[in-house]
């Protein structure tokens, strides 16, 4: 994947997810800690259906998933996924909601900012969208900072929007807008 926003000191890269990382993700869902604590969705999640990673990547022009990987020696320490979201019927209103985890010894390190700004890149440079989205708990001040490194602008506070931990929380929406990178 290219597209990069610090130039040849980027430490991670991005990759299709392959039939063989389906015990990896399968184990990071499981761990409660790969997730981080803005993640507790509660239940149980599903494994990865392992049929469709042997039909093809798991992308299409709904949503995604790309593995994160460590540059210096090829491990993978997380990934990044989008989703459609609509603000018209049109196709031109269509845009990309992003989101990340990463294991917790790859984080405070740059990868987080690094692969948000590589994904930005690849969904820019592959589809057709405008605007690409993300959306963080109020108190995640890391994610916060590593969006805006990435080139995200905060755009204000979605309240009470995502049900997680129990209870309901306020989330920070940033973007970037094609044309910004």
């Amino acid at each position: 994947m290219t597209g990069a926003r610090r130039g040849p000191a980027l430490g991670v890269r991005l990759r299709g997810v392959t039939l063989d990382d389906a015990d990896l993700l399968d184990a990071w869902n499981a761990d409660p800690s790969a997730s981080g604590e803005f993640n507790d969705f509660g239940g149980s999640r599903n494994p990865i259906d392992r049929e469709a990673l042997a039909r093809g990547p798991l992308r299409n022009e709904r949503n995604g998933q790309l593995i994160i990987e460590r540059v210096a020696d090829g491990k993978p320490i997380g990934h990044v996924g989008w989703h459609a979201v609509g603000y018209g019927p049109n196709p031109e209103s269509s845009a990309w909601n992003v989101g990340i985890a990463l294991l917790p010894e790859a984080r405070g390190q740059g990868h987080g900012t690094d692969a948000q700004a590589l994904l930005a890149a690849y969904l820019f440079e592959n589809t057709d969208v405008n605007r690409i989205e993300a959306q963080t708990d109020v108190d995640n001040i890391a994610e916060q900072r590593s969006l805006e490194k990435a080139g995200f602008v905060r755009e204000g506070t979605a309240r009470g929007a995502q049900f997680r931990a129990g209870g309901y929380h306020d989330l920070v929406t940033y973007s970037i807008l094609r044309g910004e990178t």
